[in-house]
């Protein structure tokens, strides 16, 4: 996963400290990855965080090279299943200004904007902080 996060994620990856500590946090976060069909290689992972009514997106990666091809939707959904089987009622995200194909992704799946959070990321980019209402039929 750290290889993937920094591909994905090039000008401020989380650590592999970082990731093992996410992943340590069990059984309140949740993660699920995504291999290509027949091999080990990775395509992506996401990480929900699940405490009480509303869920948490911890991050959403795919790798640059199978973008375009569903993953990151197939990705959130999943996390959106495991919200409501865990009895959530709503997600929460922050998604970069900036990244204009993640908030398309979002948009589409029926996110909305909740606030901005000025400068949140290292590199002085703002958060944007959507939500989306769960439903069985997400």
């Amino acid at each position: 996963m750290a290889g993937l996060e920094r591909a994905a994620f090039p000008d401020d990856p989380w650590t592999e400290a970082s990731l093992w500590g996410e992943l340590a946090q069990r059984p309140r976060r949740s993660y699920v990855v995504m291999r290509e069909p027949g091999s080990e290689e990775l395509l992506g992972y996401a990480g929900l965080d699940l405490a009480g009514d509303v869920a948490d997106v911890m991050t959403l990666a795919v790798d640059p090279h199978a973008r375009g091809r569903g993953i990151g939707g197939l990705l959130l959904e999943d996390l959106h299943r495991r919200a409501l089987a865990g009895g959530a009622a709503s997600m929460m995200l922050e998604v970069r200004s900036g990244n204009e194909p993640a908030r398309g992704l979002y948009a589409a799946r029926g996110y909305s904007l909740v606030r901005s959070r000025p400068r949140y990321y290292p590199s002085g980019e703002d958060a944007l902080v959507l939500r989306k209402e769960l439903s069985a039929d997400v």
